[in-house]
């Protein structure tokens, strides 16, 4: 996987939406409570609750998204359990870059130990460095700073990974068929790592050449995919939102009415995709393809309204990041990112109503175990 360049969601929900813009915001501190996940993961080389308490801060991209409000939960759960104390600050939307960049700087005067971010921008790289500077260590969550070395290491997604599961379940589904895709991703304005690793890795789960490593739309726009023909009917941003989604798919459905199946860069997207297919009348004609994996997400597989969605894990990733700093700040070893890879993936796996060419998935009641969000 690349972790190319970085600034999504989202979570890309409503993360991840995903808006675009910096905007001045305040930043939101929650006091630690017994607020905590009811889906908890595993978590081993806890660092446990003796010592000091060691001062955290899980600055998010907002606080208003079921899936950075997920790992605000879990970060808690594990404070409480490792004796941390922990501050939690958000931007006003995705792009607010300023007041993250005043959290950064807070944690440096607190003293804290460390920073577990989803960064909003590139423009956070240098308050981030001067943390570094002063002896934190720098956790990013979901989407790599760019450059990645940013930060000490990355908890995140396989996000080309899970773009992959969706594809390949795509191209099984469409048993030979022709397909005309239309690809929902996040930007158009701006290139960042998530929206990249996910487009293309729907793409390459369909046996299409993303045609660049970097950039999105490269792809020659007609083709053949591993089960048939394929038709790109068009690529458009959505900034990983439902309102987005609608609009973005209703430009696509002007550009080629014969779309019968959909990427969507997340579920939000993907349900105003949905809500576009349903006025016009093609809900029957198109399959959607989102990821995220949240619990009101795989009701929508269950419903038939998304096809597959690939599963995501926000609250392991901020947990085991506490954790980590945790263990670290009591003279433990740095965390390590997962052999083979230049992060710490978290998983992902294909929820799905059906199994398809034969390839894992699992049901929505079964990933539903490990859901995210109401």
């Amino acid at each position: 996987m690349k972790l190319v360049s970085t600034n999504p969601s989202r979570r890309l929900r409503g993360g991840a939406g995903v808006r675009l813009g910096i905007a001045l915001a305040a930043c939101a501190t929650l006091a630690l409570s017994a607020c905590s996940s009811s889906k908890k993961t595993a978590n081993p080389g806890s660092s446990g609750a003796s010592g000091k308490a060691v001062g955290v801060s899980l600055i998010l991209k907002t606080l208003t998204n079921p899936y950075f409000v997920s790992m605000a939960s879990d970060a808690k759960a594990a404070a409480a359990k490792d004796n941390v104390k922990l501050t939690v600050a958000a931007g006003s939307k995705d792009g607010d870059t300023q007041a993250q960049i005043s959290a950064i700087d807070n944690a440096i005067s607190r003293g804290d130990k460390g920073i577990l971010i989803t960064t909003n921008g590139d423009a956070v790289n240098a308050a981030l460095n001067q943390a570094k500077q002063a002896g934190l260590f720098v956790i990013a969550l979901d989407t790599s700073t760019n450059p990645a070395s940013v930060a000490d290491i990355t908890y995140a997604t396989d996000n080309e990974q899970a773009g992959k599961l969706d594809g390949q379940y795509a191209a099984a589904t469409l048993g030979g068929k022709p397909a005309v895709i239309a690809m929902l991703d996040l930007f158009n304005n701006q290139v960042v790592s998530v929206d990249i690793q996910r487009d293309h890795g729907f793409l390459e789960g369909m046996g299409i050449d993303p045609g660049s490593t970097t950039q999105n739309a490269k792809e020659a726009k007609s083709g053949k995919y591993s089960g048939g023909t394929y038709t790109i009917a068009c690529h458009q941003p959505t900034q990983g939102a439902i309102d987005g989604g609608r609009s973005a798919m209703e430009n696509c459905l002007s550009a080629n009415p014969n779309i019968n199946v959909v990427y969507a860069i997340n579920e939000p997207a993907g349900e105003g995709a949905y809500n576009a297919l349903k006025s016009a009348g093609k809900t029957s004609q198109a399959l959607i393809f989102a990821i995220d994996g949240s619990c009101a997400g795989l009701k929508f597989v269950t419903s038939g309204e998304f096809a597959a969605d690939a599963t995501q894990y926000p609250g392991k990733m901020a947990s085991l990041g506490v954790d980590a700093i945790a263990k670290l700040a009591r003279g433990g070893s740095k965390p390590t990112v997962t052999s083979g890879k230049s992060f710490f993936d978290t998983g992902t796996k294909l929820a799905a109503a059906k199994s398809a060419g034969g390839l894992a998935v699992q049901s929505p009641s079964d990933a539903a175990s490990a859901c995210w969000g109401s």
